[in-house]
């Protein structure tokens, strides 16, 4: 169900239509109770990352990025990284609450995934904790794995949240869910 609000920004009333929040079960966390600005967290869960055939990442020292209405998105320390295969790419983005963004390319062997990975080299002071950390679109990759649970892509190609089954939404990023 899509719920019509009204909401005011900078003085002008605008109708903003969002998803119903799904009511979450025992052990789930729903992306509608994330914050806006996003909240920061350290998580102590195990996270792989495999791309052609190559493990990537496997880190216990994530960050969790949570905001308003995305499943969150999983930052990793480079120690835990196999950074030889990240080539940085000439993409950025801006993002108004973390700061600018810059991408890489994963590539292993002839297989590259087009600015499948970001950063935020000079985060503002808020999320300075996320310096030199590396996030991945998980869609991208061959697997992604969240204590061993595998990740569910975030719909859309902007948003690179990871899904798993402690998380429900409804969740931006499909068709229609922008202004949300």
């Amino acid at each position: 169900m899509v719920v019509d609000e009204r909401a005011v920004f900078e003085g002008v009333t605008i109708n903003v239509s969002r998803a119903e929040r799904i009511e979450p079960g025992p052990g789930q966390e729903s992306v509608w109770d994330y914050p806006r600005p996003p909240a920061m967290e350290r998580m102590s869960k195990r996270v792989r990352i495999v791309f052609g055939g190559v493990v990537l990442a496997d880190s216990t020292r994530a960050l969790r990025v949570l905001e308003t209405s995305h499943p969150p998105n999983i930052y990793l320390p480079p120690e835990d990284i196999r950074v030889d295969h990240l080539v940085a790419s000439t993409h950025q983005t801006h993002c108004e609450w973390k700061g600018e963004a810059r991408y890489y390319d994963v590539a292993v062997g002839s297989r590259i995934a087009a600015q499948a990975a970001w950063a935020y080299p000079k985060p503002v002071e808020r999320y300075a904790d996320l310096k030199d950390h590396i996030a991945f679109y998980p869609g991208p990759m061959d697997q992604c794995t969240i204590d061993g649970e595998v990740v569910r892509v975030q719909e859309g190609n902007f948003y690179g949240g990871w899904i798993t089954d402690d998380i429900v939404g409804p969740f931006k990023g499909a068709p229609g869910t922008w202004g949300w």
